[in-house]
């Protein structure tokens, strides 16, 4: 009886905790709140001084007694402490302090990759609850993904999504509400693709750019496959030899070229999955093709890639910056059967 009450009052939210984004999910709202996963310290301390947005453009720009961090490496936890703060403003933010919140702290749905170790979700737990969470589930980033898309997972069918976020490229082929095949290549997400970015101009042009301009090369003309006329830019960044500011113009050609490392990555991950699929299932994706989401998914021309590689349709999910975070959505509605689950376990 108590358990119900609790339930009344407390808030469930679902959240995908990427190394670039965080998004949480709120029940009945849907999703509340989208945010970089930066956190701003004190220099020396542990002090948070800003979260998300706020912190993000302290990026590059602060002060010696001012650190701009991101707490998360590759879809794991980098820095406890820090992660546990980020989390912290994310809990407050979504369900204010309440009289009752001491008895009733909000159930939690976590996304994590496929490919992290028994100590890495154990950290993703502890830090959840340090930070104020009540019970913590854990699901896999490419189910969520693929449930958030609205893909048939519990058919006894084979269903493929390739989740690429900021820090990992998750591949997975779903059948009967289960992962069959999974593939995680952390070094093929988002911040890999700015590196390249960021590396390919230093070595070339002899310039220095920040995270943030390597970004913005990404999102404006980075592609990982011909499509339509090749475009310009405009970048600004430090020249190494002369030592001062300097502005010069890039092309979408000499992008996709930087592209090539991470992109031949998500290639390789997905057509390693499908080298172990069964043939049944395998038969199922001729038809069903596979689903690209997370926001790395976007970069232009990936799905023309990818279907020439395998000869499989392949379709960008509608928001696929928020489909992790829309399948814990769904996912909270079963938090009662899971709890139980877990306690006769």
């Amino acid at each position: 009886m108590f358990g119900k009450l609790k339930s009344l009052f407390s808030t469930d939210i679902g959240i995908d905790l990427g190394t670039a984004n965080s998004l949480v999910y709120a029940k009945d709202r849907g999703i509340v709140l989208r945010e970089p996963s930066v956190v701003a310290i004190q220099a020396g301390s542990k002090r948070v001084l800003a979260v998300g947005a706020d912190a993000k453009r302290m990026l590059g720009r602060t002060p010696g007694n001012i650190v701009a961090i991101r707490p998360m490496k590759s879809g794991v936890i980098a820095d406890f402490d820090i992660t546990e703060a980020m989390l912290a403003y994310f809990i407050n933010k979504v369900c204010p302090p309440r009289f009752y919140s001491k008895y009733s702290k909000p159930r939690m749905v976590i996304a994590v990759p496929s490919g992290i170790t028994e100590v890495e979700k154990r950290a993703v737990e502890d830090a959840a609850h340090a930070a104020g969470a009540g019970d913590v589930f854990l699901i896999e980033e490419p189910m969520a993904a693929a449930i958030g898309v609205g893909l048939p997972v519990s058919e006894p069918a084979g269903s493929m999504i390739v989740d690429i976020g900021g820090g990992t490229c998750e591949v997975a082929i779903i059948s009967l509400a289960g992962i069959v095949h999974s593939y995680s290549a952390r070094q093929a997400g988002g911040d890999a693709m700015d590196d390249c970015i960021a590396k390919y101009i230093h070595r070339v042009y002899n310039l220095l750019i920040g995270e943030r301009m390597a970004e913005e090369i990404k999102i404006k003309i980075g592609s990982a496959y011909p499509v339509g006329e090749d475009t310009t830019m405009e970048i600004k960044g430090r020249d190494i030899v002369a030592g001062l500011p300097k502005t010069m113009t890039i092309t979408s050609e000499e992008i996709r070229d930087a592209l090539k490392d991470p992109v031949s990555m998500i290639v390789d991950a997905v057509r390693t999955t499908l080298n172990r699929c069964e043939p049944e299932l395998a038969a199922d994706l001729v038809d069903r093709g596979l689903i690209l989401s997370g926001g790395s998914a976007q970069l232009r021309g990936l799905d023309k890639l990818l279907a020439a590689q395998t000869g499989l349709p392949v379709t960008l999910a509608d928001d696929p910056l928020s489909a992790v975070a829309e399948g814990t959505g769904v996912v909270m509605n079963e938090l009662d059967i899971l709890a139980k689950s877990r306690r006769a376990s």
